[in-house]
């Protein structure tokens, strides 16, 4: 009996070797998502919310909600990631935007990994994210199951982009897997304010990004992006499935596209 509980006990990581995760989110103005955001990463050993200098109760609201909370000056979307994976008290860091929720088929998942032999997890692990729009849950349009790496060690990933799409970047030879489950992604409330954030945001920080990069554009591309865009987002990416929630995406998408293009065009006239 003693043989047999000696092998069992073998099997059986040592508490000193599991998975300990830090959950890393980036914040400002939250007041409204925050708390609901730390609940659904409650399971995580650390909750770290580097907070960009709110007006409003964010860093009040994650403190109550148990969270280490750091100010800090906006840097960017991917240095402000990279900083709070710097700050986190552990090696495994779970990303996530204040807006986002795990759903518990991930949480699930993420649990099996927590008594993981380490010798058997991987370096870092992708996750489909699922957005709530206009009412429902997206299956089209290029918006599922839209992948993203937000659980990683981060002696083998560091965060990286210059303006916006900021991701993760392994080290070669890291080995990644995909883990069951979805990142919900509760964005965009309204039409005014998705056509706000195309305007101010999407569509000037991609043209700066095109152009730093070395991109150029012409009057027949401008012309064009934003057919192409659409026909992509509705047609060959299935947005029709949505009903009026993918059409809409997908004229947003054509919007944007030409916007971008259009921005990259005056950038290109004024040097």
């Amino acid at each position: 009996m003693r043989d047999e509980i000696s092998s069992l006990s073998s099997l059986i990581p040592h508490p000193s070797s599991l998975m300990k995760i830090t959950a890393t989110i980036i914040t400002f103005n939250e007041a409204e998502n925050i708390r609901a955001a730390c609940e659904s990463v409650s399971w995580a050993n650390e909750i770290l919310v580097v907070d960009s200098e709110s007006t409003d109760r964010t860093r009040e609201i994650a403190a109550e909600c148990g969270a280490r909370v750091i100010t800090r000056a906006w840097p960017g979307f991917a240095e402000q990631k990279q900083f709070a994976a710097e700050e986190a008290k552990h090696d495994w860091i779970f990303s996530m935007d204040a807006d986002e929720r795990v759903s518990d088929k991930l949480r699930h998942s993420i649990e099996d990994l927590l008594y993981t032999n380490e010798a058997q997890l991987a370096n870092g692990y992708r996750i489909a994210r699922r957005a709530f729009y206009m009412g429902r849950w997206i299956q089209g349009g290029g918006w599922y199951p839209d992948y993203q790496l937000r659980l990683y060690n981060r002696s083998h990933g560091h965060w990286q982009g210059m303006y916006i799409h900021e991701s993760v970047k392994m080290k070669e030879g890291a080995r990644v897997e995909t883990l069951k489950g979805d990142i919900l992604h509760y964005t965009i409330p309204t039409a005014s304010y998705h056509q706000r954030m195309i305007g101010e945001r999407y569509a000037p920080l991609a043209a700066r990004q095109m152009f730093e990069s070395g991109r150029r554009t012409s009057p027949a591309r401008i012309a064009t992006a934003g057919a192409a865009a659409f026909v992509r987002s509705y047609i060959l990416k299935g947005g029709f499935r949505d009903g009026l929630a993918g059409y809409a995406i997908a004229r947003f998408a054509a919007h944007n596209a030409f916007l971008k293009h259009l921005m990259l065009w005056e950038m290109q006239k004024k040097q």
